[in-house]
């Protein structure tokens, strides 16, 4: 497992601050390039995964432990449903996903899944 890096705060918040306006783009920049980006900001490392036919099963591929989203913590990535978007754990209760003008925030209560980064 990669550990999470010594400054990942900072460096997950700068992520943060550069994505807060920046739009969806199916291609440049989605829930998955988003999410992995805030995977090596925490660890400054980049999974390696399998690209599948679902983004939980994707997801699944990078090999990091599953936890009931209630548990999930700051630089955790969660998958919120309906419809399915991966995001990233910003504070108590809350993760960010991108969103059509720019980062939007939702109660983890609106996940379905979690994944522990480091």
């Amino acid at each position: 497992m990669m550990p999470r890096r010594p400054d990942w705060p900072g460096r997950l918040a700068a992520l943060l601050a550069a994505a807060e306006a920046r739009p969806f783009d199916a291609h440049a920049w989605n829930c998955g390039r988003f999410a992995l980006a805030a995977i090596e900001a925490v660890t400054g490392t980049r999974p390696r995964l399998r690209i599948l036919p679902d983004l939980e099963a994707t997801a699944d591929s990078a090999g990091f432990p599953r936890l009931p989203p209630a548990f999930a913590r700051p630089g955790d990535v969660v998958l919120a449903g309906d419809p399915q978007r991966l995001g990233v754990v910003v504070d108590g209760g809350r993760a960010a996903f991108v969103g059509p003008r720019g980062l939007v925030r939702q109660p983890l209560t609106t996940c379905t899944t979690a994944w522990r980064i480091g």
